[in-house]
């Protein structure tokens, strides 16, 4: 079984991300979560996204 987390990430007004996602990404990395997709839906005028979203994944720890 995985466990999932979704990062959002907003885009401003030239579709440049607000934050620095490459540091996002290489945190998590370090905690076991794997980067399976960036996803960016396209929510504004012409087919423009104003966010995307880190898609990651990790194996669950079972519990005895």
């Amino acid at each position: 079984m995985y466990e999932h987390k979704f990062i959002k990430i907003e885009l401003d007004y030239k579709q440049k991300p607000k934050e620095d996602y490459y540091s996002i990404v290489s945190e998590h990395e370090k905690e076991g979560w794997e980067l399976v997709q960036i996803f960016a839906p396209p929510t504004k005028s012409y087919g423009l996204a104003s966010f995307f979203e880190l898609i990651f994944k990790r194996k669950k720890h079972e519990s005895n």
